[in-house]
């Protein structure tokens, strides 16, 4: 059973009621296709270097998932057996889904509590990773929240966070004020209705544009935790730094790095490319964000201020002893090619169609030779390849796209 503290300050707040309510996201009671997934080495692996690319892969580090939800610390206790994984959340209904999936697939490396962020020191322990998707822009005070997992976070740990971001949610802050206006709540009656009147929105509002035109998406029972929930802000690219720095963080790196890149989609072939590629990586990023309008979430890796962990670089031959680990989400595409490609390559996980990645018939014996173990100077020797700078602009190209992460650890 998952464990209680009792009753704290933090049962009052509206947040803990609406998710005690509501659980999000919604549960689960099969998690076979994702164990399936990482039974892969490679997929443990890439997922490790994306967080670490400088250390030796090992799987037995110390997770804490934090405002868990109804699984997700269930999954990433499935997919990492030998990881020691915590749960925290403040609903007892999502800590109540989370402990069926545990009895369900017998994961006894999984430990869930009933605790709000801003007191996980209570665990009085430290971890290696910690996550927390779409939970720290819920909180009364972020920063508080934020802290307290810094102050839980080893010294070469990392942490994975996702938060909100303002322009691609500009039609969910709009139909949640015209949700505070009709003072519309979560009954199932009102739900119907406001199911109804979100399938005649116009088809050029914003709420359209962010799922894409893709009108069965519009379900009010499916867009509760956005439309109705008491409490949520949203952080630009620069508010985000700030948020980090404040708090003694820094960032890492996107997890999907490709819609922030100039070198990556569209936005490659204009003739800002090289300007935008000119800025400093925050001005780069946020320029990005305007231009792309659409992101709504943003995902990414932080370490710790005082970690001292350097960029991937390109710039010397040290990108010879990297190794290049594929993605799990990658598909190479081999038909209906414009002249000159042999395969384009797609991260299926992208949420904009123009981050594809076109490859020719020598770029294409590299990466059909990367097997996450050989390291980038072996690759070039199977296949023959005698242009060093090609490789560098090529596997960096790769990195950009989301196709590959590298293990650095053998530089």
């Amino acid at each position: 059973m998952a464990k209680s503290k009792g009753r704290s300050k933090a049962d009052a707040d509206p947040i803990g009621d609406f998710y005690t309510n509501h659980p999000y996201p919604p549960p689960v009671d099969n998690l076979d296709r994702a164990r399936d997934l990482w039974r892969d080495e490679n997929v443990q692996r890439a997922e490790f270097h994306l967080l670490w690319p400088h250390k030796e892969f090992r799987p037995d580090f110390n997770v804490l998932v934090a405002g868990c939800g109804t699984w997700q610390a269930a999954k990433f206790a499935l997919c990492h057996p030998a990881a020691r994984v915590t749960g925290i959340d403040i609903s007892p209904t999502s800590l109540k889904y989370t402990e069926a999936l545990k009895q369900k697939y017998d994961l006894n490396n999984l430990e869930t509590r009933q605790l709000p962020i801003e007191s996980v020191g209570d665990l009085d322990r430290e971890f290696d990773l910690i996550v927390s998707t779409g939970v720290l822009h819920h909180l009364a005070d972020p920063d508080a929240g934020l802290r307290a997992l810094r102050s839980v976070l080893r010294p070469d740990g990392a942490m994975y966070l996702m938060l909100y971001a303002p322009y691609g949610r500009t039609g969910v802050h709009m139909l949640q004020e015209y949700c505070r206006l009709l003072d519309i709540k979560t009954s199932p009656p009102e739900i119907r209705d406001l199911t109804l009147a979100l399938k005649e929105l116009p088809p050029h509002h914003p709420l359209v544009g962010m799922v894409r035109g893709a009108r069965e998406s519009l379900d009010a029972g499916a867009l509760v935790d956005a439309l109705l929930n008491p409490r949520d802000r949203t952080y630009s690219v620069p508010q985000l730094f700030e948020f980090l720095e404040r708090n003694g963080l820094k960032f890492a790196r996107w997890y999907w790095q490709a819609a922030y890149s100039p070198h990556c989609g569209a936005i490659a072939a204009t003739p800002h490319a090289e300007r935008l590629a000119a800025l400093p990586d925050v001005e780069q990023y946020a320029a990005m964000e305007l231009w792309r309008g659409l992101i709504s979430n943003h995902d990414f890796i932080a370490y710790r201020d005082d970690q001292r962990n350097g960029k991937l670089r390109f710039n010397d031959d040290r990108f010879l002893q990297y190794v290049p680990i594929r993605r799990a989400w990658t598909i190479c595409v081999q038909e209906r090619l414009p002249p000159g490609a042999a395969a384009a390559l797609l991260n299926q996980t992208h949420l904009f169609n123009d981050l594809f990645f076109l490859i020719d018939v020598r770029q294409k014996r590299m990466y059909d030779a990367i097997d996450g173990r050989r390291t980038i100077a072996e690759i070039l020797r199977e296949v023959s390849e005698d242009s060093t700078q090609a490789a560098r602009e090529f596997f960096e190209d790769l990195d950009w796209h989301d196709q590959v992460v590298f293990d650095t650890s053998k530089e």
